[in-house]
């Protein structure tokens, strides 16, 4: 869900991006951290937790926790909530560690 209007505030529109996630090609626009662009998009669960694989999302949306943890491009532990949506990325959920092996 976006913000579209509101009183105050204008939103200028942006360019839309396509991007890969768990294997679909869905969109997020100019600006957008993955994380919000999947967060607009209604994916609400963004990593597991290691030990007891409780379900994780966007929480501190600065960087400072583990809980958007996923697989970008290839690379395992990437903050997704600081991490700048790019045209084509290729999103993973991550649901380990983050070993390199098994982030391809």
């Amino acid at each position: 869900m976006r913000i579209k209007e509101h009183p105050i505030l204008k939103f200028e529109e942006k360019k839309k991006l396509s991007f890969f996630f768990d294997g679909k090609e869905v969109y997020g626009y100019e600006g957008d951290t993955v994380a919000s662009a999947l967060h607009a998009l209604g994916v609400k669960v963004l990593s597991h937790s290691i030990e007891l694989h409780r379900p994780r999302g966007f929480y501190c949306a600065i960087g400072n926790c583990s809980s958007c943890m996923m697989i970008v491009d290839g690379k395992p532990n990437v903050k997704t909530c600081v991490t700048q949506l790019l045209e084509n990325m290729v999103v993973k959920t991550q649901v380990n560690k983050g070993d390199i092996y098994e982030a391809n």
